[in-house]
């Protein structure tokens, strides 16, 4: 399941490091989270669909590499991403 572009802009603004950033780790992981949460939902009623549940882990393994480049490159940023997000109780 997609993100609403209203939804996607506003994630974008509220992760970006300046007016201009779309590309960020901050701002892919942001959006990648919106998209497994709304997929977590989608899979409480259509627990069968195999085909969405792929791309879920593939979604899920690049927030994992996305973060750990963003751990690797710079931890203050890392640590207030995932405060923020709500990742890694």
């Amino acid at each position: 399941m997609s993100v609403a572009p209203e939804q996607k802009t506003k994630i974008i603004k509220d992760n970006a490091r300046d007016k201009n950033d779309t590309g960020s780790p901050e701002v892919q992981v942001a959006i990648l989270t919106e998209r497994i949460r709304n997929l977590t939902e989608h899979f409480k009623d259509h627990h069968k669909d195999n085909h969405s549940r792929r791309g879920l882990l593939a979604m899920v393994n690049k927030r994992r590499s996305l973060l750990a480049y963003l751990k690797r490159k710079d931890l203050e940023r890392y640590n207030a991403l995932i405060q923020k997000l709500g990742l890694r109780k």
